[in-house]
């Protein structure tokens, strides 16, 4: 073994570091704020299921079965897969646990890590990172949709993306879609040719996701396809315009986008996506839709479903390209305590500080040696503090402390109690 070697990230793995994991951890926290306001609650699941939970949920003859997932053989044969989404964990912990008998709607939400084989590329990696919801129950009204659609508004605003579109389908259920299918089938038999190599394959094994696909050359062959709305039974028309009547009423502009289409087999009714300029060519930011029957398909009660899952990584990019959200962790405190005879009555007072610095929720440094003042003042500033607090002999004896602001050397004198205090009034007042 070469003891010289420097390991580096598996290809289509990545670290992330300070500074942007800040705003992943922002992100993240502004996101559960947001669902727990509208009732829904965390689920955590686990990293790996059953392969079969995911070949039957999303279906056999997906890209994601076929070609993209990490499926392993375990000790006793069984082959398990690391998760390449996460609505179908979702559902067979629902029915494993029996939350089918919860009073009124389950509403759950996850945040995680997901797994696909996909080539690697600008925005996508192999290990990637979502954020979703899920609403589980005995009803399918409208109502449910649409405020599922409001909460991902509302997180919009939160994080200062003012640019984008609800774009807006109903994909129709097993009483009018397989009508539509057939017809959409029959269609592509004189065009699949044009396309790419997944388009012909998909024509023949799942003509739907032919609309899924993103490849620029086949958009105009696309667009001549039949329309979903067309084929709609009386019920999937009702419960569209329904939902139409409940995103006027919640003032939320949308787009009706009668070839969208969700990826995964699972899908029925009501889809959606919301994309974004600010992302260019690749402009999805979050996507989600209806499943109703999912639930019975994997062993459970007939239940009804809504949810949908956004990718942190574009959504990230999406706030750091509207460039309104600071959410930097800044360095409130730096301790600049000062060595010499009397240290042995300083940095037991510096200890003490930082302490309730930190306790009162401040960000502090405190250097765990001696360092001359214009040496500590330097290394606060390369560190961005806010301000540099001076704790020498002359300052414990008197009991007040030197606090500098390193912006403009603007310096005053407190006391211990008055350092949080202050400290604590005047980012809350940058912050407004």
């Amino acid at each position: 073994m070469d003891e010289q070697r420097q390991f580096r990230a598996i290809k289509g793995v990545r670290d992330i570091l300070p500074p942007d994991s800040s705003l992943w951890n922002w992100f993240e926290s502004t996101s559960r704020r947001v669902m727990e306001s509208y009732g829904y609650r965390e689920i955590r699941l686990p990293i790996f299921e059953e392969t079969e939970l995911f070949a039957r949920s999303i279906g056999a003859d997906t890209d994601v079965v076929s070609k993209e997932m990490y499926s392993f053989q375990g000790r006793d044969d069984s082959s398990v897969t690391l998760r390449p989404e996460a609505t179908a964990s979702v559902i067979r912990a629902y029915i494993e646990h029996g939350m089918h008998v919860n009073p009124g709607l389950t509403k759950l939400y996850y945040i995680g890590p997901m797994f696909r084989r996909e080539r690697p590329q600008k925005g996508r990696y192999r290990q990637f990172y979502q954020i979703g919801a899920e609403v589980l129950g005995q009803s399918d009204a409208p109502a449910i949709d649409a405020e599922l659609i409001e909460m991902l508004v509302v997180l919009l605003a939160e994080c200062k993306i003012e640019k984008w579109t609800l774009l807006l389908n109903s994909i129709g259920c097993r009483d009018c879609r397989p009508k539509y299918v057939e017809a959409l089938r029959k269609a592509l038999a004189g065009v699949k040719e044009k396309m790419c190599g997944d388009c012909q394959r998909r024509a023949e094994t799942n003509p739907l996701r032919v609309l899924d696909c993103k490849v620029p050359q086949d958009q105009p062959v696309i667009a001549q396809l039949p329309s979903v709305p067309d084929y709609l039974c009386d019920a999937c028309r009702a419960h569209f315009a329904a939902l139409e009547e409940q995103l006027k009423l919640r003032e939320i502009p949308y787009t009706i986008a009668p070839r969208l289409v969700r990826g995964l087999d699972y899908y029925m009714r009501t889809t959606f996506e919301i994309t974004s300029p600010v992302l260019g060519a690749q402009n999805a930011l979050v996507g989600g839709g209806r499943y109703d029957g999912l639930a019975e398909l994997l062993g459970g009660q007939p239940t009804k479903g809504i949810g949908f899952a956004l990718g942190t990584d574009r959504f990230i990019e999406a706030i750091r390209e509207a460039g309104k959200v600071d959410a930097a962790l800044r360095l409130d405190v730096f301790i600049a305590w000062l060595g010499g005879p009397a240290s042995k009555q300083v940095y037991p007072v510096a200890v003490r500080i930082a302490r309730k610095l930190r306790g009162a929720g401040l960000c502090v440094e405190l250097p765990p040696e001696e360092m001359k003042l214009k040496k500590s003042l330097g290394l606060a500033d390369k560190l961005g503090a806010r301000y540099a607090l001076i704790i020498g002999e002359n300052e414990v004896a008197a009991g007040r402390y030197a606090l500098k602001r390193l912006a403009d050397a603007q310096q005053r004198e407190l006391s211990e109690g008055e350092i949080v205090e202050y400290v604590l009034s005047q980012r809350n007042a940058q912050k407004t």
